[in-house]
C-alpha cells in the first residue's frame, strides 16, 4: 500500500461496495464549490475512484479545468455513517480506462450507466479519508 493512501478498514471498504449514491463536491472557476449527486466506484487496491459522466458537465468541466493540481471531494452517507474519500482528479475518455470504470460500474450498480455521445470517467487518486460509524 502507497505511503499516501489512506488506510480503510474492511468495514469502509464494504460501505464503500454498496449500491449508494454520493456527491462530488469540484470547484468552480471563482473558488466555490459546486455539489453533484454521483454514482461512484472505489478500488481499495489502487485507492482510485471513478466517477463516469458526461465529458460536457459541470463537474467534469471544473475538474478538467483545475489541470493536475485539481481536488475533489466524494461522500457517501447512509443514516448516520458515512465516509468522505479526497484526492486528485483528472478526466478521461481513454476508452479502456472509460470501459473500466464502465464494468466497475455495472457490477456495482447492477446496470450500465446512461449511454451519452461524451461519456468520460473521472478519476480519483484518493489520498484522505474521513469517516464516521463505519
Amino acid at each position: 500500500m502507497s505511503p499516501d493512501r489512506p488506510r480503510l478498514t474492511p468495514a469502509a471498504h464494504n460501505f464503500l461496495a454498496l449500491p449508494l449514491t454520493a456527491t462530488l463536491t469540484t470547484l468552480r472557476p471563482d473558488g466555490t464549490p459546486h455539489v453533484a449527486p454521483v454514482r461512484f466506484t472505489f478500488d481499495p487496491d489502487t485507492g482510485l475512484a471513478r466517477v463516469t459522466t458526461r465529458a460536457s458537465a459541470r463537474k467534469a468541466r471544473h475538474v478538467a479545468a483545475g489541470g493536475p493540481a485539481a481536488r475533489v471531494a466524494l461522500c457517501q452517507a447512509d443514516g448516520f455513517r458515512w465516509i468522505t474519500l479526497e484526492g486528485r482528479a483528472s478526466v478521461t475518455d481513454d476508452p479502456v480506462r472509460l470501459a473500466e470504470a464502465v464494468r466497475r460500474y455495472t457490477a456495482r450498480y447492477g446496470a450500465a450507466p446512461p449511454e451519452v455521445p461524451d461519456l468520460a470517467v473521472v478519476e480519483i487518486t484518493v489520498d484522505r479519508a474521513l469517516h464516521l460509524n463505519v
